[in-house]
């Protein structure tokens, strides 16, 4: 067999903390990308707007100015161009130069950083500048760097003459200078970043403690089995309310842990005695009596029947916690009361009436509402006297929104003490009486499934009534019929 190797897990402050750098580093790579996009365009209009107020300058001065050794208009375009070079005096990352023709013949004495001279590949690019017919600027890129230009192009008059003036920026020097601004930026966000993972781990530390205990006292609960024991809730945030649904979640199975032990204990006592009565007649009867053996056979029967009884009962209630023990549509509660009251009929020799119908439609499970209807009606039956009054009946409360079934009998009634414990399982008031002990359990927890509850009112020897609340959807109730009702108008 092979060999199974553990598998490592990733503990979610691990991931919680790796989301959390990962989300502030793509923050800070976004900004920062996005500032030296914003830097860089904005040093590219600054050297823009240096070489368009140059050239504004030197335009200036070849239109309008003079010569200044002569006083008089410039006579030739090397004035202008000696003039204009000795005038302007260059930024930093700045180059001039003056042409005359296509080779660069002026170059002025005070210069920046670096010279047009140095990069034979850009005085090459700028050669033509002379022939343009107006000033223009351009990028230019060497083997050397890249370079943002603006060319003046200078013509004598009668065009035998001409030059040029040009005016260059070292972009690669220029964007230098923000790269190490950025440099300086990526390395604080590094830093940044460190601080945020030493501090955020131990912030998700103390953010995820209540998982830590959560997932400490479930391992002791399940080691242990102890289902009594809560978890403390401290704070008011997800994780609190994860664990107060934790907390409920247990109590919910604390509950079902011992409503199972209990049920397993009564089933275990309730079917010990048929078992035993079956198996005793059974070591008593003597085969070869016919009349023995028959006898035998019909009491074997009938403790028989009452297991299948016991067993139906009990898988429905094993049923009653699913979700689809119920499937709920729109029942008419009318036709349904008379439904159930032609179904009540053969159960006895009882005076049966219809109190009052309910005009309103309820959502329920028609099967599972009625046998819960039914059942009550048995119990009326099993504790009344034949000829005796049972009646049956349903009501919509519009002030509460409900719909009432109920089931009336002028039976033995039932003592206040026992009233208490009575939609208990295998609880029987009358041992004499043939039954489960389960049918009240099975109508209450029928009721619960549809939202609504079981009620009773009794007094001894008087009779009792059972009824079935449920709720309504709004606007769909409309009234009430039958007897009940032409009470209520002669009323």
């Amino acid at each position: 067999m092979a060999r199974r190797h553990p598998q490592w897990r990733m503990s979610v402050r691990t991931r919680a903390l790796a989301a959390l750098i990962g989300l502030a580093a793509m923050a800070m790579v976004a900004a920062g990308l996005t500032a030296y996009s914003v830097e860089r365009d904005h040093t590219t209009n600054l050297v823009d707007a240096a070489l368009l107020r140059n050239g504004a300058e030197v335009e200036n001065l070849y239109h309008e100015g003079v010569d200044p050794e002569t006083g008089a208009p410039f006579a030739s375009v090397e004035a202008v161009i000696r003039t204009a070079l000795g005038r302007v005096v260059p930024a930093e990352n700045e180059a001039l130069g003056g042409f005359m023709g296509t080779e660069l013949a002026y170059v002025p004495r005070a210069t920046g950083s670096f010279r047009i001279q140095d990069d034979p590949e850009l005085v090459a690019a700028l050669a033509p500048v002379s022939r343009w017919s107006g000033a223009d600027t351009m990028t230019v890129q060497t083997q050397q760097g890249t370079y943002r230009v603006r060319g003046l192009p200078v013509h004598s008059e009668d065009g035998s003459q001409t030059g040029a003036v040009v005016f260059a920026f070292d972009m690669d020097a220029e964007y230098a200078e923000i790269g190490n601004t950025f440099r300086t930026y990526a390395l604080v966000a590094a830093l940044a970043l460190v601080w945020i993972t030493v501090i955020g781990w131990f912030v998700m530390g103390r953010m995820l403690l209540p998982v830590t205990v959560l997932r400490t006292a479930a391992a002791e609960i399940s080691s242990s089995d102890d289902l009594s024991r809560r978890i403390p809730v401290t704070g008011r945030d997800d994780l609190a309310a994860l664990t107060t649904t934790v907390n409920g979640m247990l109590a919910r199975l604390e509950q079902a842990f011992g409503s199972q032990r209990q049920l397993l204990d009564d089933v275990g006592h309730e079917l010990r005695t048929p078992l035993t009565v079956v198996r005793g007649h059974l070591e008593l009867m003597n085969a070869d009596d016919p009349q023995d053996a028959a006898e035998t056979r019909s009491l074997v029967l009938n403790e028989v029947d009452r297991m299948n009884l016991l067993v139906e009962d009990l898988m429905t209630l094993a049923k009653a916690r699913r979700p689809d023990f119920v499937r709920l549509v729109p029942v008419g509660v009318a036709l349904l009361t008379d439904e159930v009251l032609a179904k009540a009929e053969p159960l006895g020799e009882r005076r049966w009436l219809l109190d009052s119908l309910a005009d309103v439609q309820v959502q329920a499970d028609p099967r599972r509402l009625t046998q819960a209807w039914l059942q009550l009606v048995s119990n009326a039956v099993k504790f009344s006297a034949d000829g005796s009054t049972v009646g049956i009946g349903s009501r919509y409360s519009p002030a509460t929104g409900t719909v009432r079934l109920w089931v009336r009998d002028e039976g033995t009634g039932i003592e206040p003490a026992d009233q208490e414990r009575i939609f208990e399982r295998f609880e029987r008031l009358d041992p004499e009486v043939d039954g489960t002990g389960l049918g009240l359990s099975i109508v209450a927890l029928i009721a619960e499934a549809h939202g609504g509850q079981v009620g009773l009112e009794s007094t001894a020897g008087a009779g009792s009534t059972f009824s079935i609340v449920l709720p309504v959807p709004p606007g769909a109730g409309s009234g009430q019929t039958g007897q009940a009702a032409a009470e209520e108008e002669a009323g």
